[in-house]
């Protein structure tokens, strides 16, 4: 267990904080105390303590609001080289980390190899060097979180001595090029400089909204096909045509959305494509998908009429689509789930088999639809209005090699 803890700063914690600040680091880099007790009453100042003492600190302020800056990192020189400064600013990382998160910037002096080290351990990238305007100032490195994968190209990545400035400078001058990793060299240490491919996001945005319309396009033909055969069907429950015709609207619907994410996209003027792809993604899944999936079953049982394969045919289906709602294929991953859902995903799952068995002993099925419409219609106002951005999800890391 950690011989220290670590919290948000509150304004009785200045007068340690100050103290932190000028037993720790240069006199240079000490915000002063406007700078800090603004950055306190904000919440931005994350602290480790220890025996009721502050022996670490990481302040950030926010100069837009779209941009956190991280004015300085400290530890006290008797409980270094424990971790605190990691913890304290992936902490701070993740309190910004929300659906539209901020950039997280910082700045390290090129002879501060440790700070450079933690920043890269963090999740930053090092993309361009600054210099300094005051008197005595030197060259420091513009660091910034990554809240996004990014591929780097494994063949373009050199080594850099970190005292040799200008070949530094030169290396990071492209837009694709950042620092990734500072690594031992000789007697020194030298930063890796690599090469990341760079996205298209118009195309990256037009291709999915053509994969969505192409997507709802195929479910609402096979939807169809499933329809004409219960009108044509003297003995298909009239619960589930009025399903099947939902799902047929819905499906409709989701594929006017995804056109508007077109039309937004070639427009690009309110940058809400994100917005609207999440509306046809959940009413194309919801509206669609599980309706015609579920409804499949109950059409078995009208055209074989042998219950025991119909309830094979069910049991399989239930088992997949419970499958499917735990995987992270699903539009329910990438979003936050509560208890209360897992009860919806378990009704869910469970409807084909008790569908298909009251559709196969001839009993009333009103009730089942009347559920599993209810169940539906829950997940899809829950996902679309209590709910962030399906990109609220915590990448896995901040880039890698393809």
């Amino acid at each position: 267990m950690a011989a220290w803890s670590t919290r948000t700063a509150e304004s009785t914690d200045l007068a340690q904080l100050r103290s932190l600040l000028t037993d720790s680091c240069e006199p240079s880099v000490v915000p002063s105390p406007a700078v800090l007790s603004a950055a306190v009453e904000g919440g931005s100042v994350r602290v480790a303590e220890s025996g009721g003492a502050l022996v670490g600190c990481v302040v950030a302020v926010t100069p837009s609001p779209g941009h956190v800056r991280l004015v300085v990192v400290a530890v006290h020189t008797s409980v270094r080289r424990q971790n605190i400064a990691k913890q304290l600013l992936n902490e701070t990382v993740k309190a910004h980390q929300t659906s539209e998160s901020p950039l997280i910037s910082a700045l390290a002096g090129l002879e501060d190899v440790a700070l450079s080290r933690l920043f890269l351990a963090c999740g930053f990238l090092g993309t361009r060097l600054l210099r300094g305007s005051g008197p005595g100032a030197g060259v420091r490195i513009h660091f910034q979180h990554q809240s996004r994968v990014a591929y780097l190209d494994p063949d373009s990545r050199h080594l850099v001595p970190v005292s040799d400035n200008e070949q530094l400078a030169e290396s990071l001058a492209p837009s694709d090029h950042a620092v990734t990793a500072l690594v031992p060299l000789g007697d020194g240490s030298a930063f890796e400089i690599a090469r990341f491919e760079q996205d298209d996001p118009a195309t990256l945005q037009s291709g999915e909204a053509a994969a969505g319309i192409a997507f709802a396009g195929s479910i609402l033909a096979a939807i169809t096909f499933l329809l004409g055969f219960a009108f044509s069907s003297t003995r298909f429950p009239d619960d589930v045509r009025l399903l099947l015709i939902g799902a047929t609207f819905t499906t409709v619907l989701s594929l006017i959305v995804y056109a508007s994410a077109s039309g937004e996209l070639a427009r690009i003027r309110s940058n809400s494509f994100g917005k609207i792809m999440k509306w046809g993604n959940v009413l194309s899944e919801y509206g669609g998908v599980l309706p015609f999936l579920i409804s499949l079953p109950v059409t078995y049982a009208q055209a074989s009429g042998n219950p025991w394969t119909t309830m094979v045919l069910a049991l399989v289906l239930s088992a997949a689509i419970a499958w499917y709602e735990r995987s992270e294929f699903s539009v329910a991953h990438r979003f936050r789930r509560s208890p209360g859902e897992l009860t919806l995903v378990a009704l869910t799952a469970a409807s084909p088999t008790v569908g298909a068995g009251l559709v196969a002993a001839n009993a009333t099925s009103w009730p089942w639809t009347t559920v599993l419409v209810i169940t539906l219609l829950t997940r899809t106002c829950l996902y679309l209005f209590r709910r962030g951005a399906e990109a609220d999800i915590a990448e896995r890391r901040q880039w890698q090699i393809r």
